[in-house]
C-alpha cells in the first residue's frame, strides 16, 4: 500500500464498502471506524450484518474513500475475511481501530480487506480543467457544503 493511499484514508471521514451475495446482489454501506494495517484494509463491524453475511458468501469486495474537499481518493478491490477474538493479529488490528472508536463504538468482529488492486478517484474537474488545483477544489468544494 502506498503513501497516497494511506495519506488519502487519514483525510477521509468514510469510507464505502461494496459487497454482494452468493447471488449477485450487491450492496454498498459506509463505514466510519476504518484504517490500513500493513497492506489491508480493516474496517470495525458496527452495525453492518448485511456486509458481513455478503463477504460469508463471496468475499470479493471494493471499498472506495475520498477527501470531500479535495475531491481525491482510492478504489482497491480486494479479499475480505471476518476477525474475531482469538484470531491471529485481531488484538494488534483492534488496537488500531479502538484509536479511533475512543470507547464509542463497541465491536467484536473486524472485516479485513486483502489489497489486490487500486485505481485513484479523481473528480472529473482536474481532468476537463488541468489547470485546477486543489486550492481551488477545497475552496469550490467549501462554498458548496458551507463550510
Amino acid at each position: 500500500m502506498n503513501d497516497d493511499i494511506k495519506k488519502y484514508i487519514h483525510q477521509s471521514v468514510l469510507c464505502w464498502l461494496a459487497t454482494s451475495s452468493a447471488d449477485n446482489i450487491p450492496n454498498v454501506s459506509p463505514k466510519e471506524i476504518f484504517a490500513y494495517f500493513g497492506d489491508a484494509i480493516i474496517i470495525a463491524h458496527i452495525a453492518s450484518p448485511q456486509s458481513v453475511r455478503n463477504i460469508k458468501q463471496n468475499p470479493n469486495v471494493c471499498v472506495s474513500f475520498i477527501d470531500i474537499l479535495v475531491q481525491k481518493g482510492f478504489q482497491l478491490k480486494g479479499r475480505a475475511s471476518i476477525l474475531i477474538k482469538g484470531d491471529s493479529g485481531f488484538l494488534a488490528m483492534e488496537t488500531e481501530l479502538l484509536k479511533l472508536t475512543e470507547g464509542k463504538f463497541p465491536f467484536s468482529e473486524i472485516i479485513k480487506i486483502d489489497i489486490t488492486s487500486s485505481k485513484p478517484i479523481i473528480a472529473p474537474k482536474y481532468m476537463l480543467y488541468p489547470e485546477t488545483t486543489e486550492a481551488e477544489q477545497i475552496e469550490s468544494a467549501k462554498r458548496v457544503y458551507g463550510f
